[in-house]
């Protein structure tokens, strides 16, 4: 309802790691006259979905950010068998897939490169420009050539005007495309109280 009060034709729901809110989203959206896409913001491991076992130094989370949307029907069906095998093998703090279960299943999706805690994104936060062209090209030869973006935000973090310069010249370098988008978990200021009381029960 609020999306079709601000003049908007299409909105898309990429919950975290879980698809529990599409039917009725879906529904919702259908019915206040919104195209509505389907997608998730999974979490991806570092190395095999199924590894549990702390990286690096252990303060580093074992896994990343990585938004999938549903493009056709067996993108649909893709998305869903990613994030039941996530839960069902990948579960370790989050339910994880990896990079070889998403090239299994991933014809028919859309790939954006996520917020602060995607590959590309964490790459240029510690200097690393060359590896995260490297991960954005890997990401677009699993998904596709016309199937993966690269996300640039605008939250009034300091970390993002670094990263957003950075992709910049990541975007240059690649040929990826760049979207802006937003972490959008609630539209309205006095919405943010129920927000943190989903986050509270989440934890």
């Amino acid at each position: 309802q609020q999306v079709g009060e601000l003049g908007m034709s299409a909105v898309a729901l990429t919950d975290h790691g879980n698809l529990f809110g599409s039917f009725e989203f879906y529904s919702a959206a259908r019915k206040a006259g919104i195209r509505p896409l389907l997608g998730c913001e999974v979490y991806v491991a570092h190395g095999s979905h199924i590894e549990r076992s702390p990286s690096g130094s252990g303060r580093q989370r074992p896994y990343q950010h990585l938004v999938l949307l549903a493009e056709t029907q067996r993108g649909w069906d893709n998305l869903m068998r990613l994030v039941t095998t996530s839960y069902l093998e990948g579960f370790y703090h989050r339910p994880r897939i990896d990079k070889e279960l998403l090239a299994t299943h991933a014809q028919g999706l859309i790939g954006l490169s996520a917020c602060l805690s995607g590959e590309v994104a964490a790459r240029l936060l510690s200097g690393d420009e060359k590896g995260a062209a490297e991960a954005a090209n890997q990401y677009r030869e699993i998904l596709g050539p016309d199937n993966f973006f690269l996300e640039v935000q605008e939250h009034g973090l300091a970390e993002e005007k670094g990263v957003r310069e950075s992709l910049g010249r990541v975007a240059a370098r690649t040929g990826i495309p760049l979207v802006a988008t937003n972490d959008c978990h609630f539209h309205r200021r006095e919405d943010v109280e129920a927000h943190r009381v989903l986050i509270g029960i989440g934890q």
